[in-house]
């Protein structure tokens, strides 16, 4: 059985046990959360609507990704840096 959930403005497929990295959210680990579930399948029958819920292990930050910026000859240089922050979400159920 699986799901295709949206959440964070990305679509994910997921089924029971999965381990996902999704947009930040307002919870704190070992928060229960509930995703909006576009459909479900099941041994070759799909359904629409449905409800998928999951539990947050953790809240973090990806690695560091340079963003530089550099015109030649006119001694400008901008460096700079960004963690985009994350959380980590275990599928219990699919419904």
């Amino acid at each position: 059985m699986y799901a295709i959930i949206k959440t964070g403005g990305k679509q994910f497929k997921v089924s029971v046990g999965d381990e996902i990295y999704v947009e930040k959210l307002d919870k704190d680990a070992g928060d229960a959360v509930e995703f909006e579930t576009l459909m479900v399948g099941e041994d070759g029958k799909i359904t629409m609507g449905g409800a998928v819920t999951g539990k947050v292990v953790k809240n973090g930050k990806q690695k560091k990704v340079i963003v530089y910026k550099m015109k030649a000859k006119k001694n400008y240089r901008r460096k700079k840096g960004h963690r985009q922050p994350y959380t980590k979400v275990v599928i219990e159920t699919i419904a």
